[in-house]
């Protein structure tokens, strides 16, 4: 009889104990790391909650990148009201036009409290790798910039741009 009131303790415990994990979970927790924040910069792009080129809220832009580059892609596309601004494609893939195919998120590589998040795919048949720049900070993880290769980056085409 004593052990069966010890399993029910143990049992109405470990129920408690895990009820208050899952209710205490957010979505916020789930991108306290930098490959979930980029996954999740990905699935925003292909739905209709593409951070890059809406101008409904700014706020979507501080979830996934450092405020400053917030602001600059939050100028580029208001003020180019619906055309071409400095953003000319889509700054996930480095390209206009896409067919993209063996995506994949690496793991990210850390320096203290940056990381680096390589994102390697191939489109209509050539290999590319796209790496995110991460800063940690007081609201978690952030995308400081994107790295394209051979010296560009997202924040350089703003330079470029201006």
């Amino acid at each position: 009889m004593k052990s069966l009131k010890l399993i029910a303790i143990l049992l109405v415990c470990f129920w408690a104990a895990g009820s208050l994990t899952v209710r205490g979970q957010s979505r916020a927790k789930a991108l306290k790391s930098p490959e979930a924040l980029v996954a999740d910069l990905y699935r925003a792009e292909k739905g209709k909650s593409n951070p890059f080129f809406q101008t409904r809220s700014r706020a979507l832009l501080y979830k996934y990148f450092e405020k400053d580059l917030s602001d600059l892609i939050w100028h580029d596309v208001v003020t180019s009201k619906g055309e071409v601004g400095v953003i000319e494609g889509d700054p996930l893939y480095d390209a206009q036009d896409m067919e993209i195919k063996k995506f994949l998120i690496n793991k990210p590589r850390y320096e203290g409290t940056n990381a680096i998040v390589d994102v390697t795919f191939e489109n209509f048949g050539q290999k590319k790798t796209v790496s995110f720049a991460l800063v940690k900070g007081a609201a978690g993880w952030r995308i400081h910039d994107i790295i394209y290769g051979e010296g560009r980056t997202l924040r350089s085409e703003f330079k470029e741009g201006s």
